[in-house]
């Protein structure tokens, strides 16, 4: 046995190369990449199975279908999804949503905060001739079995949205223009006219 081991060389740190993990130099870096985050697409069945409960948080930015409702895109949602089989075997999830939008007036046309905190239940199909007619749930498609996290988010909050965003009732809106004088250029005109 010692033979074996001296044949394949020496204990004593005689045989030991300088290794370079993480110390500089542009030598290759073996090992597999990190995983760039968390997957927004995500199986519907498979996260009810086990009832799975996810929080994520959206910027508003990155929100498409709202961008047009809002005086000011910063900010985010803080949204939950909470998983589970339905009475009848199907998907389904609690979604709740959370953020202080920056919202267009559309008396005055200026900005301001609209607080929302909603929540819904949500009962998954494959197709509308899949979706149950007498659900009590809001139905939400899926694609191949699995939804986008994000879209789902974005839809539950356009709809905890008001339909005509206005900051107050008219008598105290206070930023709303006034309404000017109505301007006749041509009244001079007809002063004119009048005199031939």
């Amino acid at each position: 046995m010692e033979a074996k081991i001296s044949e394949r060389g020496d204990f004593k740190n005689n045989d030991l190369h300088r290794n370079r993990f993480d110390r500089g130099g542009n030598g290759p870096y073996y090992t597999r990449p990190m995983a760039s985050g968390l997957s927004d697409r995500v199986d519907c069945a498979r996260l009810a199975d086990d009832a799975v409960v996810l929080e994520r948080q959206y910027p508003l930015s990155e929100l498409p279908r709202l961008q047009d409702l809002l005086a000011d895109a910063r900010g985010s949602v803080n949204a939950r999804f909470a998983f589970a089989r339905l009475g009848d075997g199907r998907a389904g999830a609690s979604v709740a949503v959370q953020a202080d939008p920056q919202l267009i007036c559309q008396r005055c046309l200026q900005g301001f905060a609209f607080k929302v905190a909603a929540d819904s239940e949500i009962e998954f199909a494959s197709s509308e001739a899949d979706a149950p007619a007498d659900s009590p749930r809001e139905i939400y498609l899926m694609d191949d079995g699995s939804v986008s996290l994000r879209d789902l988010a974005e839809e539950e909050l356009l709809l905890a949205l008001p339909l005509v965003a206005v900051c107050s009732t008219a008598e105290t809106c206070g930023r709303a223009p006034e309404l000017e004088k109505k301007s006749r250029p041509f009244a001079a005109l007809q002063d004119l006219l009048k005199k031939t």
